[in-house]
């Protein structure tokens, strides 16, 4: 039978994975090998991803865990897409470039700090506001679409993206989490094709693929808002 401390080190090895890959991205933004420091941004998200999944799955999930991996993702998707974002970019447009990248750093630690002190009280289905991870992959992302493309003259709309992203990680647009996610049967097998279809896009175009998948989920939560208030204004007149 493994030891129970053992099992404790197991997730948190993930979210130390977390971080040591974020700080790589950062490396590798310094010397400006852009496309490597965005894939290791997402890298970076499986990591976040597998370690709460294994602390639950082991039983070892703890208020220690918990912390450190709030500390993993602000320098994995808060400080490494930050500096991405201005090692790509940022440092052509002087004192914006930089209170960008800041601000996204600043608005994605009040997101984590709200987040925690909210976890108990909220839909565990839902998220207010955008999840800083989905923030990072998305700046990482398009970076990846500029770069390829060629984009780079006109580079300072990846600087109001950003800057979009970082003002929806503080709102209180509703996002779903799909942490607990539960399909009857007909669309157990309608999501599978789905993500089939999406699986099959993102291998035949990666960087288009994810950056289309992270367009859709962040844009969920304004036009979610804007179809509650349309709802509203109907019944109103009614």
């Amino acid at each position: 039978m493994k030891s129970p401390s053992l099992l404790f080190i197991l997730p948190n090895l993930f979210t130390a994975s977390s971080i040591f890959v974020g700080v790589i991205s950062i490396v590798e933004a310094s010397k400006e090998n852009f496309v490597l420091a965005s894939w290791l941004i997402l890298l970076a998200l499986v990591f976040d991803g597998l370690d709460g999944r294994i602390a639950r799955m082991t039983n070892t999930t703890s208020q220690f865990g918990v912390e450190f991996d709030s500390l993993a993702d602000i320098i994995s998707f808060g400080i490494a897409p930050a500096m991405l974002l201005y090692f790509f970019i940022g440092d052509e447009f002087g004192r914006f470039g930089i209170l960008v990248s800041a601000l996204y750093v600043i608005f994605g630690a009040i997101r984590l700090a709200r987040f925690n002190i909210s976890t108990a009280k909220t839909d565990p289905n839902v998220f207010i506001g955008l999840p800083i991870p989905t923030a990072a992959v998305f700046i990482s992302m398009w970076i990846l679409l500029f770069h390829k493309y060629n984009l780079e003259e006109y580079s300072i709309a990846l600087l109001f993206l950003a800057l979009g992203v970082s003002i929806l990680m503080v709102s209180n647009f509703r996002y779903p989490s799909f942490k607990k996610v539960q399909l009857n049967k007909p669309m157990v097998f309608k999501t599978m094709i789905a993500l089939m279809l999406v699986a099959s896009l993102i291998y035949l175009f990666s960087a288009e693929g994810f950056a289309l998948v992270i367009f859709a989920y962040v844009i969920y939560g304004p036009l979610r808002a804007l179809r509650t208030i349309s709802l509203r204004e109907i019944k109103i007149k009614r």
